[in-house]
């Protein structure tokens, strides 16, 4: 097991259908030097799928660690639930819709199942996923609500990461 010793900042942006129809796609990527997590957010938003969120949310906070790997995966998550424009495929992205009970989690990352239902209560969170060197087998992970009234954090402490 290897420290933790520096950290990426990453976004995920979850886009709600703006017609109500219980359904969601996602875009993230890497917070470039200069932006602001949010900007981040907003540039990747626009560089996968072509459009502005005009509503956006930051709902949670992800840490993501890996056996021997001294670099942790910070991944702030917003949820979109307005935009300008339509979601259209581009060269990093191809968007497609899922309903909230088709969410494909079999396919996904295997801690999304794990966060998922708090995105899609609109409830505040804060988690930490450490995984095998596969990078897929979960080895250890916290997860927990904010408290409505309490503040998500900015970020994490790299000495505060308990492997």
């Amino acid at each position: 097991m290897a420290l933790v010793t520096s950290k990426k900042l990453l976004t995920l942006v979850l886009v709600m259908d703006k017609d109500g129809d219980d359904k969601q796609v996602g875009f993230g990527g890497k917070v470039e030097k200069g932006e602001t997590i949010e900007q981040g957010a907003r540039r990747e938003l626009l560089e996968e799928a072509e459009i502005e969120a005009t509503d956006m949310e930051r709902v949670g906070m992800l840490m993501f660690t890996f056996e021997n790997d001294p670099v942790g995966l910070e991944t702030h998550v917003f949820i979109a639930t307005s935009y300008k424009g339509t979601p259209t495929e581009t060269e990093e992205m191809r968007p497609k819709w899922y309903a909230f009970d088709q969410i494909p989690f079999d396919q996904m990352w295997s801690d999304d199942k794990y966060w998922f239902p708090f995105v899609l209560k609109h409830q505040h969170f804060s988690g930490h996923f450490h995984f095998g060197e596969d990078q897929k087998t979960i080895l250890k992970h916290d997860l927990s609500a904010i408290q409505q009234g309490d503040t998500l954090q900015p970020g994490f402490q790299l000495d505060k990461i308990c492997l």
